[in-house]
């Protein structure tokens, strides 16, 4: 018999204490915040070292395997470098003496229901108890969740509901990460595809499945991968998270409140909306309530001036997050890939939305002349420059912290993209890119800085799905294949195995070591250059996205380093979250301290969803991973 615990504070009188502490403080925090951005506001040299990230909790989990549990926590960016952490179960100590070379700990034995909590030891003085772990007790872990009703269309098509893409933040301040869930009608389009959909819905909701809020973006915003595109992040730095979104005449939020006309219906004949106001939304995290709207940058203005008359090429939306003052989150809101491309950015401060600039491949004025038909079907947020702001690339571009261009490689357009640290042995950062130009390479690698081509394959048509990471130890650095290229390449552009693996699709730090694992459908593979190895598999659940196959979610989300994924249930009533049941020895800073990492998994949902990568490697060989430099609420 396990002993009887005290009864800990509830959840929810602990949520509404925290929530007015909070606010009593925001206004505090954010001019502290405020004054930092100020001092971080000069030239480049003095770019601030120390940047906003979110104030966690250990986010603790224990998994359940037939041996016992693996009990495993964040070590997070505040901490100091020599932090150990004792284990309890129901208030016992179960660990011999303090871990220290990793932040995981397998309890032999024990039984799904076990407690437990950590307590961090600093200079040999234990620290509080954490949290009470989240227990995978199946190996997984249920958040349910409830689908909106379905509906009709004008034409006579019944739909329902399927939970599509998610997000991740602290939309409540207490310090645990909360969903964002996309609810996706059954007949939503993709762009190039005429008739009516339903509406889009995003969901608040709790660990433990409690509903914060519900935003349905109404009929004038389309339902489809390339419409909606939501940011989750905490852009004021009052320690919540908010949530932006494009809106439309008839959006209502999580209070009740329409944005813009209620009656307005601007769909036509074939369910496109081209015309009507389109605006931007913050909402707040915990009440879902719109905070503040302005119009939509840039505004859709002529229709076939970005390519087509009947409004394919038009609503194509792209968005991000992105330090681009090397401190504080701004968000990234774009319009156009294929032709045209603007991309504007947002402060969102003191409550109020401030442009602090717009890329225009049209402007006459703007730098950007000539990068028009250089995007992807998503984006990444990345210093590229070392110069300790981010930059947007944006498929064969880039464009700086200030909204200038900094690099094309006149490449075209593209269905995925990686950036990060994929070849350690040299400096800086690379990008490893797919196109479908059938007159361009197929596939290459450029030097993230400065757009220089490291290497390429020959043209091969519409070369649709690219991946690159370490995912093999035979080979140092990241390993890049495609689906129109065969053979597997090093970061020199070297064919080092002729067995390409089972997925070209997305990438997950999974079993004990710092290799990354296969990440497809509903499982997750081993590359092996003789077979791969099935680690995972998935139980009722479904992929998203159609041949996409990707999950809700996929990300250092609980628990150490290694990653967590999330898959609807096939009947939308969950979300399913997967952990690791492997140890490790391996002791890396919770990644969603990492701000490349951390501003990836903002914009994971973005289109064709792609895996976030870090700032640095990891990898078989890779240099120890170097600690964050970050400041919370």
């Amino acid at each position: 018999m396990e002993p009887v615990l005290p009864h800990p504070e509830p959840p929810s009188r602990r949520r509404r204490r925290l929530t007015r502490r909070r606010a009593l403080i925001g206004s505090l925090a954010a001019a502290v915040l405020a004054a930092t951005a100020i001092v971080a506001l000069g030239p480049a040299s003095q770019a601030a070292t120390a940047r906003q990230a979110e104030a966690l909790d250990r986010g603790v989990v224990s998994v359940h395997t037939d041996s016992g549990n693996l009990v495993s926590w964040r070590w997070l960016g505040t901490d100091p470098d020599n932090v150990a952490f004792n284990v309890y179960r129901a208030g016992t100590k179960v660990n011999s003496s303090p871990v220290t070379a990793s932040t995981n700990y397998f309890h032999a034995d024990a039984p799904a229901t076990a407690d437990y909590t950590v307590r961090a030891v600093v200079n040999g003085v234990e620290q509080a108890d954490s949290a009470h772990a989240v227990q995978f007790r199946a190996g997984y872990k249920d958040v349910p969740i409830s689908p909106p009703a379905g509906g009709t269309t004008p034409d006579g098509v019944a739909y329902t509901y399927e939970a599509n893409d998610a997000s991740v933040g602290d939309l409540d301040g207490d310090g645990a990460l909360d969903f964002v869930l996309k609810w996706q009608p059954t007949n939503a389009k993709d762009n190039s595809q005429s008739g009516y959909t339903g509406n889009t819905v995003l969901d608040g909701v709790r660990l433990d499945g409690t509903r914060l809020w519900r935003i349905d973006l109404g009929r004038n915003i389309r339902s489809g991968a390339h419409y909606t595109q939501f940011q989750v992040y905490d852009y004021d730095g009052d320690g919540r998270a908010e949530v932006a979104v494009k809106t439309a005449d008839g959006s209502v939020d999580g209070t009740g409140k329409v944005i813009g006309s209620a009656s307005a219906d601007h769909r036509n004949s074939s369910g496109y909306i081209l015309s009507g106001p389109e605006y931007l939304t913050m909402f707040d995290g915990l009440t879902g309530a719109a905070m503040g709207t302005v119009d939509y940058v840039p505004a859709r203005g002529t229709v076939s001036s970005w390519g087509d008359s009947y409004g394919n090429r038009v609503d194509r939306f792209l968005a991000g997050t992105a330090y681009l003052d090397g401190s504080r989150p701004s968000l990234i809101m774009a319009r156009g890939y294929y032709t045209r491309s603007v991309v504007a950015a947002w402060d969102w401060r003191g409550g109020v939305f401030t442009r602090r600039w717009t890329f225009d491949t049209n402007s006459s004025t703007n730098t950007g002349k000539g990068y028009d038909g250089q995007g992807n079907h998503q984006l990444s947020v990345a210093d590229v420059d070392g110069d300790g702001k981010d930059e947007i690339v944006y498929g064969a571009m880039a464009v700086d912290d200030n909204g200038s261009a900094l690099w094309t490689t006149r490449n075209g357009h593209g269905d995925a993209q990686h950036v990060g640290d994929l070849d350690p042995s040299r400096p800086g950062l690379e990008e490893f890119k797919v196109d479908e130009d059938s007159s361009k390479p197929s596939s290459w690698m450029a030097d993230a800085k400065t757009g220089q081509i490291l290497w390429s394959t020959p043209a091969a048509g519409d070369n649709g799905r690219g991946v690159s990471g370490d995912i093999w130890a035979g080979s140092p650095g990241a390993e890049s294949w495609s689906s129109a290229v065969s053979g597997v390449r090093d970061p020199k552009g070297t064919v080092v195995g002729s067995r390409k693996p089972s997925s070209t699709n997305f990438l997950a730090w999974w079993d004990g070591d710092t290799t990354r694992e296969l990440l497809d459908g509903t499982h997750i593979d081993k590359y092996g250059p003789s077979g791969d190895t099935r680690q995972l598999t998935a139980a009722s659940v479904h992929s998203n996205n159609g041949t996409k196959a990707t999950p809700s979610l996929s990300g250092d989300i609980l628990g150490d380093w290694r990653e967590e994924v999330v898959w609807p249930t096939t009947n939308n009533t969950a979300l399913r979250i997967y952990s690791t049941p492997y140890e490790t020895g391996t002791k890396i800073t919770t990644l969603l301290h990492d701000t490349q990492y951390r501003t990836a998994l903002a914009w994971q949902n973005t289109a064709y969803n792609q895996p976030p990568h870090p700032s640095f490697a990891i990898g078989s060989g890779a240099p120890t991973a170097p600690r964050p430099a970050v400041t919370t609420p």
